[in-house]
């Protein structure tokens, strides 16, 4: 019983027990981690957004939270009645124009798609677009599975975020049981957890808005095919950090060139650098303090060795929990 006592009393000792204890319950469930993942986020969201209305108007969760999802609802079917059919055929054809365009007589030889071709081959993209085309046509073919997760972490953000008070008040009720520390632990990791990575997340999701809208404009001045399509690609890419712009500049170039040839290409490079700089010398600073930003190398090892551990979607919670870790161990403290 003495042994206990020391222990409950060992902050760092304890604290660090429950980490391990925590991330060891993560991986047992890590077949479960794409509901677990997408319900944090969509919570995550929209008690941001009740917290965001309530600074205004005194209305519960209820009535806030209600109407945007049934407006969510409403959105994504008139998505997949109208848009997403004449999107997926654009989609379909801008690859099939590619495909010719590179099968053709003039191209077998052309020096600027054999530097292209080689450029993949050495930063080894290629084999990081194969695995997230595989994985994307996976969740393709298993449409059920994908709408099952999707459909179960939206109902599960809703249920919680209306009774976001009372989930709250449950919460507290379990850190004056008899395991108090246990909890308490729990909810100081949490509470990191969800300060850090909402930091990031936020964050990267602007970063990522400013980054389509600003390449769609550009791609609509040069004429591009398929606006809407490409949009898509630049936005899910732009939120993996720094390896995103990389990744997206290569099928960008390769269109481009199919449309106006080299000047058209050169075009695109000079837009995405230019978006780039943009979004590492003013967005990144402006949305992200200095102690959150991390050196461009550390960030590629955080990707690499993410997406061994976790698969795709390494890619996008990897710097978050990275992040997570620094602020535990107070290497860099995340300032809400």
């Amino acid at each position: 019983m003495k042994i206990y006592h020391n222990f409950v009393e060992n902050v760092r000792l304890r604290r660090l027990s429950v980490l391990i204890f925590c991330i060891l319950l993560i991986w047992l469930l890590r077949a479960m981690m794409s509901t677990v993942l997408l319900t944090f986020i969509f919570t995550f969201l929209s008690v941001s957004f009740i917290r965001l209305v309530q600074r205004h108007w005194a209305l519960s969760p209820f009535w806030i939270i209600t109407p945007l999802y049934l407006l969510i609802i409403g959105l994504i079917y008139l998505l997949a009645t109208h848009y997403i059919p004449n999107i997926v055929d654009s989609t379909f054809k801008l690859i099939k124009k590619v495909f010719d365009f590179y099968d053709s007589n003039n191209v077998q030889n052309d020096p600027v798609i054999a530097f292209l071709v080689d450029s993949i081959k050495n930063l080894k993209l290629d084999e990081q677009i194969k695995t997230g085309i595989t994985e994307i046509w996976r969740y393709v073919t298993s449409v059920g599975a994908i709408g099952f997760t999707i459909v179960i972490s939206f109902l599960l953000s809703y249920f919680y975020s209306f009774e976001i008070d009372w989930m709250n008040e449950f919460g507290r009720a379990f850190e004056r049981s008899k395991l108090s520390w246990l909890f308490e632990d729990i909810h100081f990791f949490a509470q990191k957890f969800v300060n850090t990575f909402g930091v990031v997340l936020e964050a990267q999701v602007i970063i990522a808005t400013v980054n389509t809208v600003l390449t769609a404009i550009v791609l609509t001045i040069l004429r591009f095919p398929s606006i809407p399509s490409l949009a898509m690609m630049v936005f899910f890419l732009s939120m993996i950090p720094v390896a995103g712009v990389i990744v997206s500049l290569i099928p960008l170039s390769i269109i481009g060139y199919t449309v106006g040839g080299l000047q058209t290409m050169i075009y695109v490079w000079i837009a995405i650098f230019a978006i780039h700089a943009l979004e590492t010398y003013v967005l990144n600073p402006k949305l992200m303090s200095s102690r959150t930003h991390l050196p461009i190398f550390v960030t590629f090892v955080v990707l690499l060795v993410s997406e061994q551990l976790l698969g795709t979607w390494g890619l996008i919670v990897g710097i978050p929990i990275f992040t997570f870790f620094l602020d535990v161990l107070g290497v860099q403290t995340i300032k809400k």
